[in-house]
């Protein structure tokens, strides 16, 4: 977000202050960020408040600011109507510019983002989806509504959409789609080995950065699925989950999908082995146990074997700088990337929210510094791109 300046327009709807929320986000990445504010927004929060998240000038009326309806497009990157009223909806699909925020947005020439926010009733109405089609049509974006629990006590479909979902738009319409078109199979997390109805073998991976592919990726324009192992995370906005548990499922789900895919990210944490045998009681505590451990298929190696394949990435996760393990890893199971991090390095370890990598591939290697992990995949990602002259 560094560096980009964004207009956000807030409406007159009981979600407006959700756009508070958005708004600290966007300055907590970096963005610059002016806010409009129509006079039905002021009776739901204050400009007040809009001024203090946002740190600027919030504009409510266009004659206190004299031509603000031109300049301020004129240095925007992106435009954002959080929550969109079917008021504000149906001014700009028919270029009707009666106040700042509507005359702001015909004058504005770049992308826009709409997340409608209204009752289920209005959005419902094919007038309204008429509007709609027609504004997506002409490439305005829209995220949401949700289905839920609305103001007037109902239920259905109105909810604006929430904040995660429209910063991955925001995101997505901040990056070049260069991989619109390409599908993508990621696979993130730790798998569990049953050992009986109550204990499971695994390990310490969170699926962060997994995660953080898939979300790249969709962000840059990609078709995404993402296999996952159990982890306490939201599946990113755009992405489709496939839920796993075990190495077993992990490898049947792949397998499933892999034909389809043209680039494949196997990041998951996947167990080595399994117990030979699951109880099906609860094992009985004593002072020591015996475990006997098969081992497990190798997807990566299954897939990279494969006459029609995609694009393999692996990852290989060390304690120490083993770096010609990783060498070894990516001969051995033929695969055309392989992602070598130290998980003993403090901030690359497992459940950070930062990473430090280096990428080996067919024509050299690139170490990368310490950097947040979804930095990490824009980078894997590009050099991806470059590779394959996407």
């Amino acid at each position: 977000m560094n560096g980009n300046s964004i207009l956000v327009g807030v409406t007159g709807s009981v979600a407006a202050y959700k756009a508070l929320d958005l708004v600290k986000r966007l300055k907590s990445e970096g963005a610059s960020v002016s806010v409009i504010m129509t006079a039905s927004a002021q009776r739901f929060i204050t400009p007040l408040s809009m001024q203090i998240a946002s740190q600027n000038t919030v504009y409510t009326d266009m004659f206190e600011h004299p031509l603000s309806h031109i300049g301020l497009p004129a240095g925007a990157d992106l435009f954002v109507v959080a929550p969109a009223s079917a008021n504000i909806l149906g001014k700009y699909a028919n270029a009707i510019a009666d106040d700042m925020l509507s005359t702001t947005l015909l004058a504005y020439g770049g992308n826009v983002i709409l997340a409608p926010a209204m009752n289920w009733r209005m959005y419902s109405n094919p007038i309204l989806q008429k509007q709609l089609d027609y504004l997506i049509s002409l490439g305005v974006r829209t995220v949401g509504p949700e289905k839920g629990s609305l103001a007037c006590g109902e239920e259905g479909i109105g909810r604006m959409a929430d904040l995660e979902a429209i910063m991955q738009t925001i995101h997505g319409a901040l990056t070049p789609s260069d991989l619109k078109g390409e599908n993508v199979l990621v696979t993130a997390g730790p798998t569990r080995e049953p050992l009986d109805p109550v204990r499971f073998l695994s390990n310490r991976s969170s699926g962060k950065m997994g995660y953080a592919i898939a979300r790249n990726a969709a962000r840059r324009g990609a078709d995404v699925t993402l296999v996952s192992g159990p982890v306490a995370l939201n599946a990113p906005f755009g992405v489709r989950l496939l839920s796993v548990e075990t190495a077993a499922e992990m490898k049947k789900v792949v397998s499933d999908h892999v034909r389809e895919a043209s680039v494949l990210v196997m990041c998951a944490a996947v167990a080595d082995f399994a117990p030979e045998k699951v109880e099906k009681t609860k094992i009985e505590k004593t002072d020591s146990i015996t475990l006997k451990l098969r081992k497990n298929p190798d997807i990566l190696s299954s897939v990279a074997s494969l006459d029609r394949r995609p694009f393999v990435v692996g990852f290989a996760a060390e304690t120490g700088s083993n770096i010609d393990r990783a060498r070894k890893k990516m001969n051995d199971k033929k695969a055309d990337m392989i992602v070598f991090n130290d998980v003993s390095k403090e901030g690359a370890g497992f459940d950070s929210d930062t990473n430090e990598v280096v990428i080996l591939d067919r024509k050299g290697e690139k170490a990368l510094p310490m950097m947040g992990k979804d930095a990490v995949a824009a980078a894997i990602f590009d050099r991806i791109a470059e590779l394959r002259k996407i």
